[in-house]
């Protein structure tokens, strides 16, 4: 699934790329992707509106349009925002045709991801749903501390929490326990002070890294111009249970006892 680096890549691709750029059509062919709009309101409360910028908020990607209403595309596992994509694509749900012989479409196999049209206060009662970034130099190490501190749950929830941190899952969160040598079962409230202030250091330097490598790529990411991430050759937990941690050699452990979903740490190093 798409976290905050992997939508980071594909919201600075589209606002690259797209921005200013009308929206001539749109041609729904998988409506169970949409969220919030009627297959037969969505396209025309598009057409003829041009694309303004395009951000992430957490895990989606959010194109703003000049008639001030959002698209919030939520890829989830396997979607995918692509520029000029293949007519042919047997996975298309949506496909947006624009000025100059362009095109966007959304494509998702597995259709778990979703497409919301959002007026501009709807939208702001959604974002207001979520945590803060953890980029966002207005997240203080004292705040992130708080955040943290606040819950006896177990430390890896807490970083996935969308309503306490947006942006961080899976892989991120295995991560940054292992670069911050924190056990990802280890309560919130048990974690010090200044233990909070390194993990958000290392959080952010992680997330950044990701960024410049253009996110992680197991098996179904891709930027808008259908490329790979590179950032998966750099992950020192997720992904390489059983392996010699990179730190002190002892074989990575693995569960899925914390949250259903895959942790991987060094029982050696991460206390």
């Amino acid at each position: 699934m798409p976290e905050l680096p992997e939508a980071e890549t594909i919201a600075r691709d589209l606002d690259q790329a797209l921005r200013g750029a009308v929206v001539q059509s749109v041609d729904v062919q998988r409506a169970d992707v949409l969220r919030g709009t009627h297959r037969s309101r969505f396209a025309p409360q598009i057409v003829g509106t041009s694309i303004g910028t395009v951000h992430r908020r957490a895990k989606s990607i959010v194109i703003a349009l000049a008639s001030e209403d959002r698209i919030v595309v939520t890829p989830r596992f396997t979607g995918a925002l692509l520029i000029d994509a293949p007519s042919d694509d047997p996975y298309r749900c949506v496909l947006f045709r624009l000025d100059g012989d362009r095109s966007l479409s959304y494509s998702d196999v597995r259709r778990l991801g979703t497409v919301t049209l959002l007026s501009e206060s709807a939208y702001d009662d959604w974002s207001a749903t979520l945590g803060p970034e953890p980029l966002d130099p207005a997240l203080t190490a004292a705040r992130f501390a708080e955040i943290i501190r606040d819950s006896r749950r177990a430390v890896k929830c807490i970083l996935m929490d969308q309503r306490r941190l947006a942006g961080v899952g899976n892989i991120y969160a295995n991560e940054v326990l292992w670069r911050a040598g924190i056990r990802p079962a280890r309560g919130g409230k048990s974690i010090t002070i200044a233990r909070c202030g390194a993990m958000l250091d290392h959080l952010r330097s992680l997330l950044s890294e990701s960024i410049a490598l253009r996110g992680t790529t197991f098996r179904d990411f891709r930027d808008a111009y259908g490329a790979r991430g590179g950032f998966a050759a750099r992950l020192e937990a997720y992904g390489r249970a059983g392996l010699p941690c990179s730190r002190c050699g002892t074989a990575l452990t693995t569960s899925h006892e914390i949250d259903g979903r895959q942790t991987v740490w060094c029982a050696a190093c991460q206390s």
